[in-house]
């Protein structure tokens, strides 16, 4: 039983709600009248009202995020038909940006918009206690972090055993590229090292060994950020894995000979480049040092262990499927490990949205918002594109094609794989449900009979693959099976046309 529930639906049980604790740990002395309860977007909403109702609160207080807000919004409204009384309180990004609000806050009775921690302790004192505020829109109070109590002992045992430990040595961003919400942050703001240090090591004794910083310029203070991986390097383990998102720019040499002292599968770098046109960049007022970026991507390949994620954006204002194309070929020639490819989404309260009218912005209505079309990528582009990402995840990302993928992108990396990820299309009419064994025969027809490739240097590269995979079979066998089965539904789809 608890007066107040904090809770939110994550995209994935390996997920951990990161703000929920921050609003737990800051509570007070209503610590003792709350609890948290996570559930996952592929939880039924029904089954999630009933766990919450059962418990009896009088406040609910949901954190809403873009990939949770359909499901989030089904839960209150089931919620409030059940037991109207039971007062809902919104708060996270994606209920922050008066009055571009989802439908979801028509149902709540309070939104908290902006920072939470302090404004949600006092809106429960004061319903706790039979006060109702008259606006329902409040605006959250921002205080000096050194006031915040931090939240790293909220995280259990099974948290700390299953799943992502989220931390933070800082908060906010001093860039203001427009297409990410912290370009409403005025600066980044450093929490005391000594204290988050400790906190930190509290977890490791705990045995805590999967760290993802969600710091957004994780080496803009570079003491700091060497700091931070000395702390670890005198804690390393075979199990120990660090995950930070870094400007690309930003680089010196004594980061550089810090990076170097850790071993391999104990760090990741995620890399926003996003696009490598100066012009686009301009536009969307991203401040990026294209060549100091490649170099330092370069380095961070050829000369640590350090294992690279690299993030680029299409559908930006001004953008074309030519200006994404060189982007794409320009990185690939940096061999990261792993290349997102991310569709542009409308974030509530994104500077970008003042371009919506002079470049035809058009999104999709409903969450994850993501864009259809442009004044210069028409609707037909733009499905192609999420298609070109969703086979490039399956085929580029996997790890599994290591052999063959190098021979698919050739001299002509967009190109070619654009070509690919059409002619699958053509033949399964679908990104999903594909086989890994669908799959291998699929590249070996479509790279020896529409990309020109020799049958040699297709099997040969594919068998390599296959066979680490560890799939089973004989690979050879495989391709000529299925090409009979494709052979025989061709003559029967044929057959039942004559008749």
């Amino acid at each position: 039983m608890a007066d107040i529930l904090l809770t939110t639906l994550n995209a994935r049980y390996m997920h951990t709600a990161f703000g929920l604790r921050y609003l737990f740990a800051n509570l007070g002395s209503l610590q003792s009248r709350a609890q948290i309860e996570e559930f996952t977007i592929h939880q039924r909403p029904g089954d999630i009202a009933e766990r919450l109702l059962q418990i009896n609160p009088t406040i609910i207080s949901f954190s809403v995020y873009i990939w949770n807000v359909e499901e989030v919004s089904q839960t209150v409204a089931l919620i409030k038909q059940i037991s109207p009384d039971t007062l809902i309180v919104l708060g996270g990004p994606e209920v922050s940006h008066h009055p571009d609000h989802p439908d979801v806050v028509n149902l709540a009775d309070y939104v908290i918009e902006g920072a939470g921690e302090i404004s949600l302790r006092k809106l429960c004192e004061q319903l706790l206690s039979g006060r109702r505020p008259s606006e329902k829109i409040i605006t959250g109070e921002i205080v000096a972090l050194d006031q915040l109590d931090l939240p790293y002992a909220y995280y259990s045992d099974e948290d700390i055993r299953n799943r992502m430990i989220y931390v933070e040595a800082s908060r906010g961003c001093p860039f203001k590229c427009e297409f990410c919400l912290s370009a409403l942050d005025k600066t980044s703001k450093p929490f005391e090292l000594g204290k988050f240090l400790d906190e930190i090591d509290k977890l490791y004794q705990r045995g805590a060994r999967n760290f993802k910083f969600i710091d957004r310029t994780f080496n803009l203070k570079v003491s700091t950020s060497v700091a931070i991986m000395e702390f670890f390097l005198q804690r390393m383990t075979d199990d120990l894995y660090l995950h930070f998102e870094v400007v690309p720019d930003n680089l010196p040499d004594k980061l550089k000979d810090t990076i170097k002292k850790f071993p391999k599968h104990s760090l990741q770098f995620e890399i926003g480049i996003q696009t490598f046109d100066p012009v686009i960049q301009d536009l969307i007022s991203r401040k990026q040092d294209n060549k100091k970026s490649c170099d330092n991507l370069l380095w961070l390949r050829e000369e640590t262990e350090a294992y690279i994620h690299a993030d680029l954006i299409f559908g930006l204002p001004g953008d074309t499927l030519v200006n994404f194309a060189r982007s794409f070929d320009q990185l690939v020639a940096l061999k990261p490990h792993e290349i997102q490819l991310g569709i542009l989404k409308r974030l509530r309260g994104a500077p970008i949205n003042r371009h919506t009218g002079i470049y035809q912005l058009r999104y999709n209505p409903k969450a994850p918002y993501n864009i259809l079309s442009t004044r210069d990528i028409d609707f037909y582009t733009m499905q192609a594109v999420n298609r070109f990402a969703r086979y490039w995840d399956m085929i580029g990302n996997s790890g599994r094609f290591k052999n063959t993928l190098p021979i698919i992108l050739g001299q002509s990396a967009f190109n070619n794989f654009f070509q690919l990820s059409n002619s699958i299309y053509q033949r399964e009419g679908s990104t999903w449900k594909i086989s890994l064994k669908r799959l291998f025969v699929l590249l070996h027809d479509i790279l020896t009979t529409e990309i020109g490739l020799t049958r040699e240097e297709v099997s040969a590269s594919l068998e390599k693959d296959y066979l680490s995979s560890g799939e089973k079979g004989n690979f050879d066998s495989l391709i000529n099976q299925q090409k009979k089965e494709i052979k025989t539904g061709i003559a029967n789809k044929r057959q039942a046309k004559q008749i």
